[in-house]
């Protein structure tokens, strides 16, 4: 709410609001490009070639001010050029402000490589000021009118049979046949197997357990207010790589207001179970990393610190999206989409 007060009263300069996971990806996607043009290097000669300090400036000039929702780093990748980009951001004039659930001490805590990472907390703090405004209450888990059941329990009877009746209903409204839907993402092609107009009816296995990320999920956006999800297991550790990649979905879901309806194993505050980590192929990774066994204890990776306090979030944005105000703001029949992030 303060970022929405905040941000819209902002005028008469170049600004853009974004979560930081789309923000990082964005930049990782400018690097890329700007390798893929990098000109060849001749035999014998010395070529310096800085792609990340080039996005930099390259985004310093597109905008002043820029405002991040949930400013929060698990990704090593991230955490490697975070503090050459923002260094660049900072110089030249950018200003920064963003909400995050850690102090800037506490960003990657436990992470891979975190003694690299820990420049960039000094630069943080050195141009932003942290303030604290927890009130205590999570505001998302008021109270609120419910929009209709629109989370199912697997072993409730006729779960699926009330899901299937509430996709044809709502597959009535639209002026399209139900079946299959191909996005082409970044020259790939996301197959889903159930769609309907602007709804869409995966399993969590279409979803989260393939290599899928935050571009597939963007793209998704764009087309779907409405997506079903079916089949959400239990996440214990040995399901890190999905328990990342629903986070990833719902907080892109969540940021430009798609509506979902899920069915899953566990009612939606016991989703996340904290065992399961003494897994062969984390054995494997510790070996192929050259860390001894105490690692194991220390970085998130293993301990899945990172993806229970994510995961906390998304129980909490996931509350909300259950309720009646979010379900009608997130009816695109009645409003023009405008994605978050956009101005």
């Amino acid at each position: 709410m303060l970022m929405d007060m905040f941000f819209s009263n902002v005028d008469n300069i170049r600004k853009k609001r974004v979560h930081f996971n789309s923000f990082t990806l964005d930049v990782h996607q400018r690097i890329h490009q700007r390798k893929q043009s990098t000109p060849q290097r001749r035999l014998g000669k010395m070529f310096t070639y800085d792609p990340i300090l080039l996005v930099a400036m390259e985004i310093s000039n597109e905008t002043c001010l820029l405002c991040f929702d949930e400013f929060q780093v698990t990704d090593v990748a991230d955490a490697m050029i975070l503090k050459q980009l923002f260094e660049t951001l900072f110089r030249t004039g950018v200003v920064v402000v963003a909400t995050s659930n850690r102090p800037p001490d506490d960003l990657y805590k436990n992470g891979l490589q975190r003694d690299a990472f820990l420049p960039f907390i000094d630069v943080l703090k050195e141009y932003c000021q942290p303030m604290a405004i927890e009130s205590g209450v999570d505001y998302r888990r008021l109270d609120l009118p419910l929009a209709g059941k629109l989370y199912y329990l697997t072993r409730e009877t006729d779960a699926e049979a009330c899901m299937d009746t509430l996709f044809d209903d709502l597959a009535r409204r639209q002026n399209h046949v139900v079946g299959p839907r191909v996005l082409k993402v970044k020259g790939r092609q996301l197959r889903l197997e159930k769609t309907c107009g602007t709804i869409a009816d995966c399993t969590f296995k279409e979803l989260c357990d393939r290599p899928v990320g935050a571009s597939d999920y963007l793209e998704m956006v764009q087309v779907f207010d409405t997506v079903f999800i079916r089949h959400i297991p239990v996440f214990t550790l040995s399901l890190k790589d999905q328990a990342r990649r629903f986070i990833t979905l719902i907080d892109n879901f969540y940021d430009n207001k798609v509506r979902v309806v899920l069915l899953a194993d566990a009612p939606l505050d016991k989703l996340f179970v904290h065992s399961g980590g003494e897994e062969y192929c984390d054995r494997m990774l510790l070996d192929d990393l050259g860390l001894s066994g105490d690692a194991i204890n220390r970085l998130s990776l293993f301990t899945a610190e990172e993806e229970i306090f994510a995961f906390q979030r998304t129980v909490s944005r996931l509350t909300e999206m259950q309720t009646e105000m979010y379900w009608t703001e997130g009816d695109r029949s009645k409003t023009s989409h405008t994605k978050r992030g956009s101005g």
